[in-house]
């Protein structure tokens, strides 16, 4: 374990879930089962593996069913961020919840992104490539080629030194955020008010020179629709032969 590995986490579980219906209709997408587990468990155990000790986790739809589901976690301890009368967007999101985050980097998980593991956990790889003095964001980042449940253009390219630059919307990038990140509270500086998406303040720190990448190790898996929750757990039983 590092020094610099973060103790605290946001998770993204407030969205609704809404290319998961029929499913959704009842139950909020981070409670669906991959392999017998919760989306958001499988985050939640990562980032205990991770030494986490406090992760937030934003609520909107059908909050009060995540509320009940998490409350007997203890590793880690789970802080709800209520945004159930107003949903906040990925960015205004963790605004909200900066409060409870503290003034040091905190790791940053969407509740649908899950993956196998390479030879070494990867937020642990994650801790240890965070540099503060040189990044406001170190994303976690996979080829978008190969991914499970991902069918989209990608998301950036990457230098040899990892700096990350967006995909321009003609073009196709060879890697996709993985929904896993090393965040700054200076990233939100000057943040906008009200809902926003994070992608506005990546494109800031891009500008800056500081928004960074570290190509995940072992398969991602991006459980965005209900076709993908099959295709995940079959990723999974291969991975255990």
């Amino acid at each position: 374990m590092t020094d610099r590995r973060p103790q605290t986490a946001m998770v993204l579980a407030a969205g609704l879930g809404l290319r998961m219906r029929p499913l959704t209709e009842r139950r909020p997408k981070p409670l669906l089962e991959v392999a017998g587990r919760a989306l958001i468990d499988h985050v939640l155990d990562r980032l205990a593996e991770a030494g986490v000790s406090r992760a937030v986790v934003n609520v909107h739809y059908l909050g009060d069913q995540i509320a009940r589901h998490l409350q007997s976690r203890a590793q880690p301890r789970v802080v709800l961020s209520e945004e159930r009368e107003l949903l906040l967007g990925t960015g205004g999101g963790v605004v909200r919840a900066l409060p409870h985050l503290g003034s040091a980097p905190f790791f940053h998980m969407n509740s649908d992104s899950i993956w196998i593991e390479g030879p070494r956990p990867n937020l642990v790889r994650l801790a240890e490539a965070f540099d503060p003095a040189t990044m406001d964001a170190l994303l976690l980042v996979a080829p978008s080629a190969g991914s499970i449940g991902y069918g989209g253009r990608g998301d950036f390219t990457m230098t040899a030194d990892g700096r990350l630059t967006a995909r321009d919307e003609r073009e196709i990038a060879p890697f996709v955020y993985a929904g896993a990140a090393i965040l700054t509270p200076a990233l939100f500086r000057d943040a906008p008010v009200g809902p926003f998406p994070l992608t506005t303040l990546f494109a800031r720190a891009e500008r800056r020179g500081r928004l960074h990448g570290l190509r995940l190790e072992g398969v991602w898996m991006h459980v965005g629709t209900s076709d993908a929750i099959a295709a995940a757990e079959s990723a999974i039983k291969a991975s255990l032969r």
